[in-house]
């Protein structure tokens, strides 16, 4: 009797051991996206189900009730810098990322909450904000559930929701201007002022170019050799209209990419020149 009792009490330990060390692929994996965004970065986490030959909304995510947006765990986004989120002032922290599909719009939800995985631990007083936003049928069908960023500028940036044949973007912005000028204007005056970073800020936002050129002009005495911070120069002397000078900056800049063998710049300079003579 001990003997049999030792068996099975072994084989348990031996079955409990080998499931211990099975892994096989999750059903819906999950996926962490880190988007640089102005001067940070935005943080998503969910995870990704499969349309498996399945109705998707109205049906296996049924219209008018909350979903946690994804399977498994709850959907987190951690914004590093305060943001306006579809229209909503949101501050810099992490929040559960939750919606309320309809056919035609979605609510879309910032919540206090980290871990709702079901309707029921939802708590609408845990809302940060709430924004609607419509939803667009897809030419073409989304297997698996898609959280992504695209149309990515200095300042703002749209979060797409896709799933089957049914997307919703949800714009976000944040204020760099206003950061970045305080940057620069601590900075001026100092013997390690970044003169290249704060011109080229300037020229791609367009800003005050006449400023921008005193930058590169010092940027080019400190790094006469810099090709890039030439081509930079000829194309605000360009928007400047001063098309003379401009050409001699892309002609010294083709000049100095070639020795260093940068065939990139030497093209650049080439299309920038097309434009001016």
């Amino acid at each position: 009797m001990k003997k049999i009792f030792f068996l099975a009490a072994f084989s348990t330990i031996i079955c409990f051991a080998e499931a211990q060390q099975l892994k096989t692929p999750a059903p819906s994996p999950l996926q962490t996206v880190k988007q640089e965004f102005g001067l940070s970065a935005i943080e998503l986490s969910y995870s990704r189900p499969a349309v498996k030959g399945r109705t998707i909304f109205g049906d296996l995510v049924p219209y008018g009730k909350v979903w946690r947006t994804g399977a498994n765990g709850a959907t987190t986004i951690s914004f590093g810098d305060d943001v306006t989120f579809g229209g909503k002032k949101i501050p810099a922290g992490k929040y559960g990322l939750l919606t309320i599909p309809n056919a035609y719009e979605w609510t879309i939800i910032l919540s206090k909450q980290l871990n709702v995985t079901s309707p029921s631990a939802y708590k609408e007083d845990q809302d940060v904000a709430r924004v609607k936003i419509s939803a667009t049928d897809l030419p073409f069908p989304l297997e698996s559930f898609l959280i992504s960023f695209d149309n990515i500028l200095p300042s703002s940036l749209n979060m797409i929701i896709g799933w089957d044949r049914t997307v919703v973007i949800i714009p976000i912005t944040t204020d760099v201007s206003t950061k970045v000028n305080a940057q620069i204007s601590s900075l001026e005056g100092k013997a390690d002022f970044p003169y290249f970073a704060a011109a080229a800020y300037y020229l791609e936002n367009g800003k005050d170019l006449n400023k921008a050129l005193g930058w590169f002009n010092k940027a080019t005495e400190k790094e006469p050799n810099a090709f890039w911070i030439w081509h930079q120069k000829a194309q605000c002397l360009a928007k400047l209209g001063k098309k003379k000078e401009a050409i001699a900056a892309a002609n010294k800049s083709t000049e100095l990419a070639a020795t260093a063998k940068n065939e990139d710049y030497v093209t650049l300079n080439k299309k920038l020149l097309a434009t001016l003579n």
